[in-house]
């Protein structure tokens, strides 16, 4: 399908300058675009780019200001915030594609499980185990494994080779990505002597409302009570949660981060990738860690911080300019102590 300028603004509140009645069936990136496609600009690096770009539409910033010409070519249309607008179009072609319906026969599914007969999609080699409750709408994919009582809420889309094990809970409108592991046992061991016992772990995940959970992203089971994932958090691929953790609500965690055992991540915070959190500790709210930190402490609300282990972001960055120079420094440091220990002789001498 093509929508006209006009109607894409109408759709994202947006202010149309150029032709309104031009039309596009695509999206495209901004150094990529071509005819009949939409593109945006959100990131000033690509500024350049907009200036000889073929794309038919581009979705720009408020305060967007050009500095040249633009291409006669191209109609723009401004937001608030160009990068969410896009999202919003983005989501509605998505939602816009037909959603597959129905049981595979070769899907199994115990005799005691709870699902709508026919709002749902459960696809060929998917196992639901017994006494689990599936609601409205949900999407269960090939290959999919779900443990004896789940609950998974409606909307919830289970991609192809996850796992959920038993007792577990999924909110509404998650997301589940493939080969994400919720339930797994936790890392518990008690050590005698030179062995190690394992701990059973007896509780459960508790993933809330609009989660989505990355591919390859493991979330453990607690020891007792739940591992909570609270709603509106986003989780990239390959993330680690350990037993009993409790990450805060619209929390957002990139790839390859590892959180320890019964760590407290607060609401709205930000993580970039390769972060590692220690065990036992507080991570306030509105907190932004940087790539590859290491955080072995409590952390309090509304600070942004960087490093292993990590230190305020504006000092890191000034660290970061002089850990270039530290071998020059340690030379002219030396160079210094030997000029030093020759004048001292010297002094002695007379």
């Amino acid at each position: 399908m093509e929508y006209s300028a006009q109607q894409i603004a109408h759709f994202i509140n947006g202010k149309v300058e150029g032709k309104a009645e031009v039309t596009v069936g695509n999206f495209s990136k901004i150094e990529e675009g071509k005819p009949g496609t939409l593109t945006f600009l959100a990131n000033l690096k690509y500024t350049n780019h907009i200036y000889e770009t073929q794309a038919s539409i581009a979705l720009v910033n408020d305060d967007f200001v050009p500095e040249k010409a633009l291409p006669e070519t191209l109609t723009l249309i401004r937001v608030p915030n160009a990068y969410s607008a896009l999202a919003q179009l983005m989501s509605l072609v998505s939602s816009s594609k037909p959603q597959k319906k129905g049981v595979d026969s070769l899907a199994f599914i115990a005799d005691s499980v709870r699902m709508p007969e026919e709002n749902i999609y459960v696809g060929a080699f998917a196992y639901i185990g017994e006494n689990s409750d599936i609601g409205e709408n949900v999407s269960i994919y090939p290959h999919v494994y779900i443990g004896e009582n789940v609950v998974i809420g409606e909307n919830t889309i289970i991609c192809s080779g996850a796992k959920i094990h038993e007792n577990c809970c999924i909110g509404k409108n998650c997301i589940i990505h493939s080969g994400a592991v919720i339930g797994s046992d936790g890392f518990g061991f008690a050590k005698e002597e030179n062995t190690y016992r394992k701990i059973p772990q007896l509780g459960n995940v508790v993933v809330e409302d609009n989660v989505e959970i990355g591919a390859n992203t493991t979330v453990d089971r607690a020891v007792m009570d739940s591992t909570i994932i609270r709603q509106g958090v986003k989780l990239d691929n390959l993330i680690q949660i350990a037993h009993n953790v409790e990450i805060g609500e619209n929390t957002v965690i990139a790839a390859q981060t590892g959180i320890s055992g019964s760590t407290k991540i607060g609401k709205n915070c930000v993580m970039g990738g390769q972060v590692g959190l220690g065990g036992h500790i507080k991570i306030g709210e509105n907190v932004s860690i940087g790539a590859q930190s290491g955080i072995i402490s409590n952390i309090e609300e509304g600070r942004s911080i960087m490093g292993a282990p990590a230190i305020e972001l504006k000092n890191y960055f000034r660290s970061s300019i002089i850990f270039a120079k530290l071998p020059d420094m340690y030379r002219q440091l030396n160079q210094l102590q030997k000029e030093l220990d020759t004048l001292k002789k010297e002094l002695n001498k007379e």
